[in-house]
């Protein structure tokens, strides 16, 4: 690289030795680069609205705050019940219903063999499907764009980085069995659910347990037991060194909603035609995915966060689309969404099924306050049935 003058700052020479990599990897594969148009080293400015990045992090700082509201009010609801109406009230969130995923399941099983849409909580059933649907449309969208434990994973994984200048990923032949485990975890759930008669079901929603599940999960982390702590600890201590470690090895929602993303339209595509091979797309990718040796991207383990996607410096060469963009440099041809439209799709997903439930009187589970004021204060003393 030519040398620089005294002047030009370390961020300048990050750039100019990026741009100086693409241009290798054009000349080695003797294709001819069509940049993005408006990108500097194949990257676009973080603030313009074509950046999926922008988007992304966008949705993900606005739902953890929704999150972090939810679970605020929802503590002050409890505390209402704890102390006989001695503190202030404030309503229950329903929100907290997305908390529940297994009594999503088990409602789900219910409706499903009933048709009918059970009282106690109808929205945990409802917010369970509306994920099933964005993994069907979006792939895992959902774990990279909205949910509040990806992201704190992913920033988990940033500061590693910055603290060790790197994170690491176990061999091949440990990475493997280890990311199995959350198929695992998924199958001891199903294991439990599937096989259950509506009548336990029914029985297990309206009993006292069941009724106040969403005190009980709370509680889990009010009253965090030790090896329930240290177990804490070390996913937290361990994410700093492997990138996304729960959602990678641990996650059972995510392993059923990979199961779904395999039925997505929308996959990560790559032109091979236009693609220089400059490797940037694999190297930006979180779940390490080879993309750069991949026409279209398949595996559960993609979460569209479109990483790839921005760090690819040719022009619709690699997009996040139901076509393969094919044509030589200069001339592709591509219809990939960009990460408004996924923020949108998300949205709207999202916010057609609160819509909905709340249209519909399935979104609040309402019960007489005196079960509440009976229940919440010796929920520590309630046993699962």
């Amino acid at each position: 690289m030519k040398s620089l003058p005294q002047h030009q700052s370390e961020s300048d020479v990050h750039v100019l030795c990026s741009t100086d990599d693409i241009e290798q990897a054009a000349s080695r594969s003797r294709i001819k680069l069509v940049r993005r148009p408006g990108t500097v080293a194949g990257k676009l400015p973080w603030n313009d609205v074509r950046n999926s990045k922008l988007w992304r992090h966008s949705a993900q700082f606005i739902f953890v705050l929704i999150n972090i509201y939810i679970c605020t009010t929802f503590y002050f609801w409890v505390r209402f019940y704890e102390t006989g109406g001695a503190t202030t009230y404030v309503p229950r969130p329903a929100g907290i219903e997305g908390w529940l995923p297994i009594a999503g399941l088990m409602n789900l099983k219910y409706t499903l063999e009933t048709w009918n849409i059970p009282p106690i909580h109808a929205a945990s059933m409802l917010l369970l499907l509306a994920f099933l649907l964005m993994a069907l449309l979006l792939k895992k969208a959902f774990c990279s764009w909205l949910c509040p434990v990806g992201t704190l994973s992913e920033m988990s994984g940033k500061l590693g980085k910055k603290l060790f200048g790197q994170t690491f990923l176990p061999p091949r032949w440990l990475d493997i069995p280890l990311r199995s485990l959350k198929y695992l975890l998924l199958g001891f759930f199903l294991y439990l659910v599937i096989p259950m008669p509506v009548r336990a079901i029914q029985a297990f929603l309206m009993s006292p347990y069941g009724l106040i599940a969403d005190v009980k999960m709370l509680n889990f982390f009010r009253f965090i037991g030790e090896t329930t702590l240290i177990s804490v600890i070390v996913l937290i201590f361990g994410s700093l060194f492997i990138q996304n470690l729960w959602c990678r090895y641990l996650c059972p929602y995510g392993a059923l909603l990979g199961l779904f993303s395999l039925f997505s339209p929308f996959k990560i595509r790559r032109n091979v035609e236009s693609c220089i091979d400059c490797g940037k797309c694999a190297k930006a990718c979180p779940s390490r995915i080879p993309v750069d040796r991949l026409i279209q991207v398949r595996t559960v383990e993609c979460t569209a966060c479109m990483s790839c996607v921005e760090s690819c410096p040719a022009k619709d060469t690699l997009v996040f689309s139901v076509a393969k963009p094919t044509g030589a440099p200069g001339q592709t041809r591509a219809r990939g969404i960009s990460g408004m439209m996924v923020a949108l799709l998300l949205t709207l997903i999202l916010g057609g099924t609160i819509g909905y439930a709340k249209y519909a009187g399935h979104w609040e589970t309402n019960l007489p306050e005196q079960f509440y004021y009976r229940l919440i204060p010796g929920s520590q003393m309630l046993g699962h049935p």
